[in-house]
């Protein structure tokens, strides 16, 4: 395993910055993801710690060496991607073997080092078979065993399982999460799917635009977003957030009037708030919660009607419409039953409001 380094990182396609001079450590044995949206330039970022795309400026360095401008197969790494690229002719064994042929390696040494992959991915059984008569996850895992068979000091994945369905994802997450575990290898792994990302990582990267808007642990990333894009990107469903003005503001406390004339009351952050100031207020599905009708008392009340509930079993999520084009996604218990045009009021705890300022930066 490997520690990597990039140092004021940059890449363009002519006039066009898609990396934008990026400053990060990844740490020996650490699994790191890199989340953003389409466009956000978390693949190309990939690609150049993998050499597949040149680096415009800056420096890439894996263990201590500089391998900014070093070929694929110099710098010790070993990539997944999206798709698992298996030879159809091959069977499962030539196929994880494939690449170590290349190198002319013993065949004692191929034998063991496939017959250690097989074991940990449980693919003994199916090395004889062809990709063709394999499962979409077993594949992906015959392409992780390929691979694990260099023996590499750093993994990359490259969105390795947005080809599978919702069920074989999760299955393979673990897998992948396993795999670390066992290993104990650094590895980068790439999605949108911030789900993934969660599970995964022991940090995650978020990107927009070429640039680093976040780096923390995932429920740091989740309790604490820097910033709307964070906010309104991590998270399943994702945050709340509601437009708002201060119309009063003391050293204590701060109200905010939000969509449909609703009113927010909510401590004062270390950075005061002061009136008349234009800020977003965002609040997670689990803090908001049903209050009784019609008369109920709450600092932080919000009318507003249902438009329809995502019955998920144990909890379901309830899309309220507050007015002004401001929906609010509400979780609740499964013991509350309520139905798409019935009038609710949602209360929060003023103190698990976040606040975003009109930049869309968190106020401290």
């Amino acid at each position: 395993m490997a520690a990597i380094e990039l140092n004021e990182v940059a890449k363009s396609f002519g006039a066009v910055d898609v990396i934008k001079g990026v400053e990060l450590r990844i740490e020996a044995g650490e699994f790191v993801t890199f989340v953003g949206p389409s466009g956000s330039g978390k693949s190309t970022l990939l690609r150049m710690i993998a050499g597949l795309e040149t680096v415009t400026s800056g420096q890439i360095t894996i263990d201590g060496a500089d391998v900014t401008h070093k070929e694929p197969a110099d710098r010790g790494i070993a990539m997944v991607f999206q798709s698992y690229a298996l030879y159809p002719h091959m069977n499962i064994r030539d196929n994880i073997a494939f690449n170590l042929k290349l190198t002319r390696m013993a065949k004692t040494e191929i034998d063991e080092r496939v017959a250690e992959a097989a074991r940990i991915l449980r693919l003994e059984a199916l090395l004889d078979r062809t990709p063709a008569q394999l499962s979409g996850g077993q594949r992906q895992r015959v392409a992780i065993g390929r691979a694990i068979v260099r023996k590499p000091k750093v993994f990359l994945f490259d969105e390795p399982l947005s080809n599978l369905d919702a069920a074989l994802r999760v299955q393979m997450r673990l897998e992948i999460e396993r795999l670390h575990r066992t290993l104990g290898t650094t590895m980068v792994y790439v999605t949108h799917d911030q789900v993934e990302a969660m599970t995964l990582a022991d940090r995650i990267v978020a990107l927009e635009e070429g640039d680093i808007q976040q780096i923390g642990a995932p429920m740091d990333m989740y309790r604490t977003p820097d910033n709307l894009f964070v906010a309104s990107f991590i998270g399943s469903p994702q945050m709340n957030l509601l437009q708002g003005e201060v119309v009063e503001a003391d050293a204590v406390t701060a109200t905010v009037s939000v969509a449909g004339g609703s009113v927010a009351t909510i401590p004062q952050r270390t950075e005061r708030l002061v009136t008349g100031e234009r800020v977003t207020l965002g609040l997670r599905p689990e803090a908001m919660a049903l209050s009784p009708l019609p008369e109920s008392v709450h600092p932080n009340a919000f009318d507003g009607e249902v438009e329809t509930v995502e019955q998920l079993g144990n909890i379901s999520f309830c899309y309220v419409n507050l007015g002004v084009e401001a929906l609010a996604i509400v979780q609740l218990r499964h013991e509350e039953e309520i139905v798409s045009g019935e009038h609710v009021r949602l209360h929060a705890d003023g103190a698990a409001i976040h606040v975003y300022d009109s930049a869309g930066r968190r106020r401290k």
